[in-house]
């Protein structure tokens, strides 16, 4: 009886610890695969003025920093974004390509649940969304029962991902 409470305490212990991070892809070997193993140098977008107020609009809060890495190369750009699952943040790489998603990929998951969002079967459904007039995807995205917040940050980061690439085109020489 003794080591069944024993046990019973220790699941119970490790239930109540924060999720670990699964690290699916690092930046270095996302970046790698996007530009055919050799990565152009990183350009910085700082996040001031109307772009800042809009980022905002999209995110539904202030981004976290005050400037975003971006990598770009025969008209790809490569986005490393963070949004908020539930709790924790949840590392997103978005490749975009003439004002459209080319791939969006989850690098580092730290939630406890949805990280079903993931696998290809979702992220495919982003593939070609680009925004409309008031800065929403141009598709309605399917979620995934249990997964609602991290189904939230994908959305997010995909729209915000869309709005920057959407800058820097516009502001480019």
């Amino acid at each position: 009886m003794n080591r069944i409470l024993q046990l019973v305490l220790v699941v119970l212990l490790l239930a109540a610890l924060p999720a670990a991070a699964s690290v699916y892809q690092t930046r270095e070997d996302f970046l790698a695969e996007v530009f055919d193993g050799k990565p152009p140098p990183a350009r910085s977008l700082w996040l001031r003025g109307a772009l800042k107020q809009e980022v905002t609009s999209v995110l539904g809060h202030p981004y976290g920093r005050l400037r975003v890495r971006y990598w770009e190369r025969d008209g790809r750009r490569a986005w490393v974004l963070e949004e908020i699952g539930k709790e924790r943040p949840i590392t997103f790489g978005v490749v975009t390509r003439d004002g459209r998603i080319e791939n969006i990929r989850v690098l580092a998951f730290r939630e406890s649940r949805g990280w079903e969002i993931r696998h290809p079967f979702f992220t495919r459904q982003f593939f070609g969304a680009r925004l409309d007039e008031k800065q929403r995807l141009d598709r309605q995205i399917d979620g995934i029962s249990g997964a609602t917040l991290s189904v939230r940050a994908m959305k997010k980061v995909a729209r915000l991902a869309l709005l920057l690439d959407h800058h820097v085109a516009s502001s480019a020489p």
